[in-house]
């Protein structure tokens, strides 16, 4: 029996869909985020920077965090549970469940589920010791623009699972309005939920915001972020990568990052022409910094209650137990 599970590619990121998406963000001015996680050069960039500067990584108290969160989850009353894994990236904090489930005795599956192919192999690789290929389904789609991943997904595992969702650091990168209905369709009533987030720390939001800003203000996020428009024929010397603190008319904040044209540029796409120019800038990123009261509050909105939560010491991640109201 093959070691390797076959990857599914949903339709909403076949080759007609990712070109659509890839010429609107383009027009738009406006990145898909989806786009810089499209090559394994631009994988390996982002799993280096995500070595560097996520807390879940560097930060021990933060491994603390998310063990107490899972020990908890995993103490699910049933024989076998399957574990869908939203946004899987490179798998370790799924790793850790589903290895907590196999300690506690449990049958375990898993739907490693992301928006790049290489970051699903990744995770399945990294959560093989844990799940068998026979009970792994890797599953590649567009969280954002699918709408048919409820019913796919209740064919995952077996009908009398129980059901694990993880939802690991994903809201920061999505508008709230637009991924937390989506969320919640996938939640069904019996299922947990472990939903993370990186927080802005203390009771000063503003201050809070700019203290974690060299998290995303520095070369190894410019790298990354840079490499969509260098793939595609922009020149490093064509402009500059620059980051902002904004604020949503909620007033909920968010880093953005820029890259300003300082010379005037044309390139080819797909067989389409676009034209930049100088002072002229395109919008590669954003990230949401929420507060454990933002978390609740904008979960509460779509149904969705938090059981129990973990923040770290530092403020900066928070984890919640959730389930449906």
């Amino acid at each position: 029996m093959s070691s390797v599970a076959p990857v599914v590619i949903h339709s909403s990121q076949s080759a007609e869909n990712i070109r659509r998406d890839l010429l609107d963000s383009l027009r738009s001015r406006r990145i898909n985020h989806k786009f810089h996680y499209d090559s394994a050069s631009q994988t390996d960039k982002w799993l280096a920077l995500h070595q560097k500067y996520s807390p879940s990584r560097n930060d021990p108290l933060c491994e603390a965090v998310y063990d107490q969160a899972i020990n908890v989850a995993a103490n699910i009353p049933a024989s076998s549970v399957h574990v869908l894994g939203l946004g899987c990236g490179g798998g370790k904090k799924d790793g850790r469940l589903l290895k907590q489930l196999r300690v506690n005795g449990k049958q375990t599956s898993y739907t490693p589920c992301d928006v790049s192919a290489a970051m699903v192999r990744v995770a399945q690789e990294t959560t093989a010791e844990f799940v068998s290929a026979q009970h792994c389904h890797p599953f590649v789609c567009d969280l954002a623009t699918a709408n048919d991943l409820p019913e796919i997904f209740s064919t995952h595992g077996k009908p009398d699972d129980a059901r694990i969702v993880t939802f690991f650091g994903m809201i920061p990168n999505f508008e709230p309005e637009d991924i937390l209905p989506k969320l919640s369709a996938f939640v069904r009533r019996e299922d947990r939920l472990i939903f993370s987030a990186n927080l802005a720390p203390g009771v000063d939001y503003s201050a809070g915001l700019k203290r974690i800003f060299p998290q995303y203000d520095n070369e190894l996020t410019r790298d990354w972020l840079s490499a969509f428009l260098f793939e595609r024929g922009v020149d490093p010397r064509d402009g500059v990568v620059r980051f902002t603190i904004e604020f949503s008319p909620s007033g909920v904040g968010k880093v953005v990052a820029r890259f300003q044209f300082e010379r005037a540029k044309r390139i080819e796409v797909m067989g389409e022409a676009f034209e930049f120019c100088a002072g002229e800038s395109v919008q590669l990123f954003f990230s949401y910094r929420y507060t454990p009261e933002l978390v609740h509050r904008v979960l509460g909105a779509q149904g969705i209650r938090v059981e129990d939560q973990w923040i770290t010491k530092s403020e900066e991640e928070g984890v919640f137990l959730c389930s449906r109201n």
